[in-house]
């Protein structure tokens, strides 16, 4: 259970991190990296979901056995991402760096089905089918 608290607190930490400043740098992002951004609802609508997931990651982190199904949507929030970063570097849209971005979200979805493993029914604390412990 500590394992999955960790896993998703840190988590959850790390992406308040890193996606708070974009919320800041839609012009720098444009001239960083051409063209710029045309269609700003998408940028700050990913952004604020992406928080939102971030929220999730610490309310799981709270009580993972509680929280667990929750966690096979995290999952499927990191795949999703990871997959489509490494169709659009195959096909030369994306670069490296966003390589790396993806690699550290295929590490957290890893990470995400272990805590998912760890507190499967049965284990210390997970709710039974009534919500009792």
């Amino acid at each position: 259970m500590n394992f999955a608290r960790r896993v998703f607190t840190i988590a959850g930490v790390y992406g308040l991190i890193v996606l708070l400043p974009l919320y800041a740098l839609e012009n720098k992002i444009g001239q960083d990296t051409p063209p710029a951004i045309t269609h700003p609802e998408y940028f700050y609508g990913f952004i604020g979901v992406a928080v939102a997931w971030q929220v999730a990651f610490l309310i799981i982190g709270r009580d993972p056995a509680r929280h667990r199904p929750l966690m096979i949507a995290a999952i499927v929030e990191k795949a999703t991402f990871v997959i489509a970063v490494a169709v659009l570097f195959s096909l030369g849209r994306v670069g490296v760096p966003n390589l790396v971005v993806g690699g550290a979200d295929l590490l957290l979805g890893i990470l995400f089905g272990a805590a998912y493993l760890k507190t499967g029914p049965g284990k210390t604390g997970a709710m039974g089918p009534l919500g009792q412990a």
